[in-house]
């Protein structure tokens, strides 16, 4: 092997190895939020249940446990609105790797000598062109997504 070759080679194990850390850490973040979800539904179930037998209960308290419930819901949506953008990380990361093992494919079509290449091996090369850029405007959407909704949430 050349040293371009070893070189990218080693960078390709990089990203890759990059990608897989980053996917463990959304996940884990995932579950994190899950777990947060079941604590805040039940702070709000119990919140509830005190703002319905209210009998007897000073107006001061009725309006603290109404800021508590109110305030657990804002909560609850930074929660989806975070879970909503890993999720969108997930699907990035999908094709971040998709893109990466189509480009490998096709560096090694284009690797091959004009005269050496089969109609077959052009076809290919064609279909594995068309799939890469289908994945580039995925990737474009998605990035799409993110823009819109960070500029909604301004």
């Amino acid at each position: 092997y050349p040293t371009w070759k070893r070189t990218l080679t080693r960078r390709a194990r990089e990203a890759q190895m990059k990608r897989f850390c980053r996917a463990q850490a959304i996940q884990r973040r995932l579950e994190e939020i899950e777990v947060t979800f079941r604590e805040l539904e039940q702070q709000g179930i119990k919140l509830e249940k005190l703002l319905r037998d209210e009998d007897g209960t000073p107006a001061d308290q009725k309006t603290q446990w109404m800021n508590q419930l109110l305030y657990l819901v804002q909560k609850k949506n930074n929660l989806m609105s975070e879970e909503s953008d890993l999720m969108i990380a997930v699907q990035e990361l999908k094709l971040e790797e998709q893109q990466w093992q189509l480009d490998q494919k096709l560096r090694c079509y284009m690797n091959r000598e004009e005269s050496l290449k089969t109609p077959e091996d052009r076809k290919a090369e064609q279909e594995i062109l068309a799939q890469l850029l289908e994945v580039v405007n995925k990737r474009n959407v998605l990035i799409h997504i993110q823009e819109e909704k960070r500029l909604s949430e301004l």
